[in-house]
């Protein structure tokens, strides 16, 4: 079943018997605390607050132990990606409903299916629908949202609404180029497997964005989240006079370009051509590797969504 063919179900999310809300304080502005605890506590959750770095993969774990249906997160996508660690490192990714309260400082996945404020996320958990939707793994690794090589975390906050808005997803390397005095290019091997047919791409690249749920660029970048397949963008390394050019065309004429390749994929694997290992980020978590191993699970996390979800939007 694909995602255009899934039916929206209409069983309300708050139909469980057991709810656990996993509340990270320190999110974003962190002045949420008190009304999500407060809201929460009105709904009937049982409140878990994370410590530290990593406390919500054992939160989550504790939650399905003691039999969790509904699960709502609140905090941003680092959050997010640790809670989703945890469904997965048990076996629960289709056992869980999910929900979210975004809280976060971009909250990415939130936007992705339709939740824009916190406001919103309650109601959604109230009387929101569901919907399954993709999750990819690296390795061992699961992620909702991407996994880029060769983008570092610098670049990601340097971009700008501004660069954002004209560029796209290259807004993200023209910041990068911005901030750092020499860019580095990748040397590597890309082999994307769809329908047992494989795909080989080989040479120096800026980056390689692999995408579950987000967009990256205006052709072929939007990512289907119930597709069961990745969206791949390949950005060639290419003389930085040349990159905002490159980005003003692709991003706003929708122009198929010379250093941008696309492909979709349900099986991708970087591996590094030299001595260098790949620096990574998956969900936002930077990680080095000599070669990663992508692949999809279609459709095996339930997550609750808000009015305007669609699975892959066009702008």
């Amino acid at each position: 079943m694909t995602g255009n063919d899934q039916e929206t179900s209409d069983t309300l999310c708050l139909n469980a018997t057991n709810h656990w809300l996993i509340l990270n304080p320190t999110s974003g502005t962190a002045d949420h605390r008190d009304t999500i605890r407060q809201r929460g506590a009105q709904h009937g959750y049982t409140i878990r607050e994370t410590k530290h770095e990593g406390h919500a993969v054992s939160l989550t774990k504790e939650a399905v132990g003691n039999g969790v249906e509904v699960l709502a997160v609140a905090g941003g996508d680092g959050t997010l990606h640790e809670v989703v660690q945890g469904l997965a490192e048990v076996d629960a990714l289709d056992s869980v409903t999910l929900g979210v309260l975004p809280v976060g400082t971009k909250n990415i996945f939130a936007t992705n299916i339709g939740i824009t404020n916190l406001e919103q996320g309650f109601e959604v958990l109230k009387t929101g629908k569901r919907r399954s939707i993709d999750i990819g793994f690296a390795d061992d690794e699961p992620f909702v949202l991407s996994c880029i090589a060769g983008l570092t975390a610098e670049a990601s906050l340097a971009t700008s609404s501004e660069l954002k808005e004209r560029f796209g997803s290259l807004g993200f390397i023209i910041a990068g180029i911005r901030e750092a005095t020499e860019f580095e290019s990748l040397h590597l091997n890309l082999t994307a497997v769809l329908d047992e047919k494989e795909a080989t791409w080989s040479g120096d690249a800026l980056c390689v964005l692999i995408g579950n749920t987000r967009r990256f660029a205006k052709e072929g970048g939007q990512a289907n989240v119930e597709d069961g397949l990745f969206e791949v963008v390949i950005i060639e390394q290419m003389p930085p006079t040349d990159i905002a050019a490159e980005a003003m065309s692709h991003r706003l004429l929708g122009e198929d370009t010379e250093h941008v390749h696309h492909l979709k994929a349900h099986q991708v694997e970087v591996r590094r051509l030299d001595r260098e290992p790949i620096r990574f980020s998956i969900d936002g978590e930077q990680q080095t590797h000599d070669e990663l191993l992508l692949r999809t699970h279609p459709q095996v996390l339930t997550v609750c969504i808000g009015s305007t979800y669609t699975p892959a939007p066009r702008e």
